[in-house]
């Protein structure tokens, strides 16, 4: 595993997680976020988005955070494995929940100036609605996607809890790593 993509609906820990195998394995993180939102929670034009992505996958090494749409075929094309954070939605609700109260109560500064407000929750661009709206839409798309042609080449774990997850990291960054012999390949 060289290039790694981290995958999920939000609020499922993919940050959390990809800055954390990044760590392990010595690679950079790729912040999808950070390089599609402009100050003021402006969206960068398609074409500076898909620049600034294959600009950031240009190394031989790298752990990408996030699943957006229009770089897909970037990052997929050059990602050697998917590891897809499939959790229960309850669970990725109560972590969604936690995180924004958090951002909210410390104003902390995501990507470019941008913080979360509680207005913006309450409102038609909520995250929490955004994962009750993705969750179900990502479990029937996605291995879908993963069986096109253009993602053969992928190894993709599904995880389905915190805890294969945690199982998953020890075999994975430990001697010898992680093996499929099959794509996809799963976890409990």
């Amino acid at each position: 595993m060289r290039r790694i993509v981290v995958s999920g609906t939000t609020g499922s820990g993919k940050t959390t997680l990809a800055r954390d195998i990044g760590r392990r394995l010595g690679a950079p993180l790729v912040e999808l976020d950070a390089l599609h939102w402009e100050p003021g929670w402006r969206e960068a034009t398609a074409a500076a988005f898909r620049e600034r992505v294959a600009s950031a996958l240009a190394g031989e090494t790298w752990v990408v955070d996030g699943n957006y749409g229009q770089v897909r075929d970037l990052v997929w094309a050059r990602a050697d494995t998917v590891l897809w954070l499939d959790y229960p939605l309850a669970l990725v609700l109560w972590r969604l929940v936690r995180r924004t109260l958090r951002r909210i109560a410390t104003g902390e500064e995501l990507w470019n100036g941008n913080r979360e407000r509680l207005g913006a929750q309450l409102s038609r661009d909520s995250l929490i609605l955004w994962a009750l709206q993705t969750h179900l839409d990502k479990r029937r798309r996605y291995p879908r996607l993963f069986r096109r042609p253009e993602a053969a080449h992928l190894r993709v774990l599904r995880l389905r809890s915190p805890r294969a997850t945690e199982r998953w990291l020890a075999r994975s960054t430990s001697p010898g790593g992680l093996r499929c012999a099959t794509s996809p390949c799963s976890a409990p």
